[in-house]
């Protein structure tokens, strides 16, 4: 994605523990560092130029996606220290922008359709993860980060309950590289298995917003499919996200945190007024068009930033164990969701 007031710690506190780091590796030429070492005026001109191939009608979010990574990979984030307040502003607006877009009646159906999955999806992934965690003996904290960011909404969710159960920026730091990085194979992957099995737009939006961790790829996905695959995705995701408070409390519960001090997705009621300001105030779809281009823009530019935010070191960071929990349980949760959008939706 996407992607919690505090949607830009999705990357934020990743990316700011690893900046110091990685404009060391950058100039003395370490193996996590970058592999091209150009001047920095070439890094700036190049990720500008990025950004502004972004913002035309060429740039997918997949292809967005891609090139942020290649850019993390060849040269580097020259900005990685804003990376953060970025994807904050641009993932809230955007999703906000979004909801001028739909129908609220459309909406609601297509809510009531994926609430039991939802429901299902969360609490089997959660459970889950736990037992893979013990069974791998990965530290509590972050095999409960992993599971929660698997199923809820990604780097949001883990934002939003890292404090909660007083998380370590390690631990942190691991649960999110690993959301990061099956997020961006989603954002590929998804729509060429939607195409090959012949997914009706519904399904394929409803597998979108179970199975895909981040808001920002599930949006990107579903865009390419159909309107109404987007219209699906959307909805039933950020329903999705209002899961993080009773899961935050729950997690204060489980880690005895007495504070139980929680944050609330606000941006979700943005994108509500901005779908009913669209189904019942006539004005408003003159401008919607207008709205929604912007909105898809700045969803692309979110996820060409959060590829140029995956450099080597912070994708080494993740390690096997946790990588191989996050990939067992986005499996297990893709296949699952897959089956019963197919046979049971």
């Amino acid at each position: 994605m996407c992607f919690v007031i505090k949607t830009g710690s999705l990357n934020g506190r990743l990316l700011l523990q690893n900046n110091t780091m990685q404009t060391q590796s950058q100039l003395t030429g370490t193996p996590n560092g970058p592999l091209l070492n150009v001047g920095e005026n070439t890094r700036k001109a190049l990720f500008i130029i990025c950004i502004g191939f972004c913002l035309t009608p060429f740039a997918s979010p997949a292809i967005a996606l891609l090139m942020g990574l290649v850019i993390a990979q060849l040269t580097g984030h020259p900005y990685i220290h804003l990376n953060h307040k970025a994807t904050h502003i641009l993932l809230q607006a955007s999703v906000a922008g979004l909801g001028f877009g739909m129908n609220v009646h459309s909406a609601i159906q297509a809510g009531k359709e994926g609430i039991l999955f939802t429901i299902a999806s969360i609490t089997g992934t959660l459970l889950f993860g736990y037992f893979i965690g013990r069974w791998l003996n990965i530290e509590k904290k972050t095999s409960y980060l992993i599971s929660a960011g698997t199923a809820i909404c990604g780097g949001s969710a883990i934002a939003a309950i890292s404090p909660v159960i007083k998380a370590e920026e390690k631990q942190i730091s691991v649960a999110l590289g690993c959301v990061f990085v099956l997020n961006s194979i989603a954002l590929f992957l998804f729509p060429v298995i939607g195409h090959y099995l012949n997914l009706s737009q519904t399904q394929f939006g409803l597998w979108c917003a179970i199975a895909i961790h981040d808001t920002s790829s599930v949006v990107g996905a579903a865009s390419k499919y159909g309107a109404h695959a987007l219209e699906v995705a959307t909805t039933v995701k950020l329903a999705r996200a209002l899961w993080i408070v009773p899961v935050s409390f729950m997690s204060a519960f489980i880690f005895k945190n007495k504070s139980k001090k929680v944050s609330i997705p606000y941006f979700i009621i943005l994108f509500i007024l901005a779908m009913i300001a669209n189904t019942y105030i006539p004005v408003v779809s003159v401008i919607s068009p207008l709205v929604i281009t912007i909105a898809k823009m700045g969803l692309t530019l979110t996820l060409f930033l959060i590829g140029a935010g995956l450099s080597r070191k912070v994708m080494l960071s993740v390690g096997f164990k946790p990588l191989l929990q996050g990939v067992v349980l986005w499996m297990a949760i893709s296949v699952g969701a897959l089956y019963a959008v197919i046979y049971l939706a």
